[in-house]
């Protein structure tokens, strides 16, 4: 194994541990949830082989459903999101970037990290709470819980990442 597939497995295992055991407890106003596992998609590198990343991807979807019993939501949503992944993060990386870039503030800067961060969450949050919901019944409870967790979730990976620096 790598460097680099120890350091993902750990991540893995981290931000799963987390939403698992930490941030599935949380209900802000009874709607907003973080989603922090999101930003383990958000990281694979341009090159990053796509069987893989949707493989690393549905996995990590399977583990959060076991957590949170939401059968297949978040191993949709998180398979979808990795799908798109590579071409979002090319909208944003400079040209001239290393063939192994990934999004991270200093390889793409703070405003566009911020902005490819809310558009995948965005994404995200739309594709698990229509899914978790399936149904526009109560459409403003939808709109709650997908504004909620998506700023929450945002406020959450751009703090971790200031931190990882």
């Amino acid at each position: 194994m790598t460097i680099d597939s120890l350091k993902r497995l750990a991540s893995f295992i981290l931000l799963w541990l987390a939403q698992g055991l930490v941030f599935n407890r949380i209900q802000l106003f009874g709607c907003a949830m973080p989603l922090l596992y999101v930003y383990f998609v958000m990281k694979f590198p341009a090159s990053f082989p796509r069987w893989a990343s949707l493989l690393w991807s549905f996995a990590m979807g399977a583990c959060v459903d076991m957590f949170a019993n939401t059968p297949g939501v978040a191993m949709a949503g998180t398979t979808l999101l990795a799908f798109i992944q590579p071409s979002m993060l090319n909208l944003f990386l400079p040209h001239d970037a290393e063939e192994n870039a990934h999004a991270a503030v200093s390889i793409i800067g703070w405003g566009k990290f911020v902005t490819y961060t809310l558009i995948m969450v965005l994404i995200y949050s739309l594709i698990f709470f229509s899914l978790e919901a399936f149904s526009f019944f109560n459409w403003f409870y939808w709109l709650q819980c997908v504004g909620g967790s998506w700023v929450l979730t945002t406020l959450l990976i751009l703090a971790l990442e200031s931190v990882k620096g």
